[in-house]
């Protein structure tokens, strides 16, 4: 009898410990603006999904859901995420904000990591990237390659984040190039190839040149490419299929090491509220290879400044620089603070028309 309860207790033991052992894997979520083959923003948001999968291996279960609107029915998919046992979920555009905040008051326990918001709480995190860095390297090599001195913007939605980028290429094209002119079309999307094309074609016909963009497909480069002579640069991805020309350099988002190290903080339990927002120093912007397209000394130039950013010896926001109105900003070699470029609703001296309100 006591033997039968000695072998019993020893198989409850092992049944515990095997229990333990077998424990469930941290479960990431990712909601998505566009499709995972977009080939710019979500395409790299699930480049670093994949990352995490690969470093943790079976110690991690990833879900996405792509094409989300910015909206109720973001707020429908974050929950039915939370629901189905995420531990933690990124959401990974500035218009799921609201949607995130709210879903993450209903789920205390679950984190969240919201990209290029400014709204926290004790379970949501913030980070973005500084893509007005890279945005200052492509106003530098526009300015210096444009013939018809005529550059076109093909903006998504008048934010910080959007009017940041078209300020910084500016500067760095007017700086090398005083007769630049920028020419921007608003087509209130993150993603929609047929809207981007239209407007590529829209910014060519009015004799651009060069055509940058802060939309997420493809659609751009390949109406320059149909053009024949327009000079393009990658978002948020390599876009290095368009390349040596119309693509001769991108902007690459390069989130794997950031979605890494949250993931890990969650598994071992340091996970806190913070706010990050990283560039060129720290890897999280990437450029893109400049070919061959582009001038030898345009690119020692461009290397220079990305050497310089990488340092901490440049910023892309350097003063003198007067506000559109022709109002001071900032005085010589002051450079902006953070407070004021996150919150940057004004154009810079220089850049025509109004900002959409």
């Amino acid at each position: 009898m006591k033997f039968t309860t000695l072998l019993a207790s020893a198989a409850l033991a092992l049944g515990l410990a095997g229990g333990a052992m077998a424990q469930d894997p941290t479960k990431v979520g990712f909601v998505y603006v566009g499709p995972v083959g977009d080939g710019g923003w979500t395409y790299e948001h699930d480049q670093g999904r994949l990352a995490v999968e690969a470093e943790f291996g079976d110690a991690v279960e990833t879900v996405f859901v792509e094409n989300v609107a910015e909206g109720p029915d973001a707020e429908r998919v974050m929950t039915q995420m939370a629901l189905d046992g995420a531990d933690l979920i990124f959401t990974t555009s500035f218009g799921f904000m609201d949607p995130t905040i709210n879903v993450a008051s209903k789920f205390p326990d679950v984190k969240f990591e919201h990209a290029t918001g400014y709204k926290r709480a004790d379970n949501v995190s913030t980070y973005s990237a500084r893509f007005y860095e890279g945005r200052a390297v492509q106003g530098h090599i526009a300015g210096k390659m444009t013939e018809s001195n005529i550059i076109g913007y093909i903006a998504s939605f008048p934010i910080p984040e959007v009017i940041r980028g078209i300020n910084s290429a500016y500067l760095h094209a007017a700086k090398v190039n005083p007769d630049v002119e920028f020419k921007i079309i608003w087509v209130y999307t993150w993603f929609d190839p047929a809207k981007e094309a239209d407007a590529a074609k829209a910014l060519i016909d009015q004799g651009a040149d060069v055509v940058l963009q802060h939309t997420d497909s493809t659609a751009p480069q390949a109406a320059a490419q149909e053009a024949g002579d327009v000079m393009t640069f990658g978002q948020a991805s390599d876009m290095a299929q368009y390349a040596p020309f119309p693509r001769v350099s991108s902007i690459i988002d390069n989130w794997a090491p950031y979605y890494i190290e949250r993931t890990r903080a969650v598994m071992d339990g340091t996970w806190e509220s913070v706010d990050t927002w990283d560039g060129i120093p720290t890897g999280m912007v990437e450029i893109g290879e400049i070919t061959d397209a582009v001038p030898a000394e345009v690119k020692a130039e461009a290397e220079a400044m990305i050497e310089a950013m990488r340092t901490g010896e440049y910023h892309p926001f350097t003063g003198p620089i007067n506000k559109q109105d022709g109002s001071a900003w900032l005085a010589e070699g002051d450079v902006a603070d953070d407070g004021t470029l996150a919150g940057m609703n004004f154009y810079i001296e220089g850049v025509d028309g109004e900002i959409p309100q």
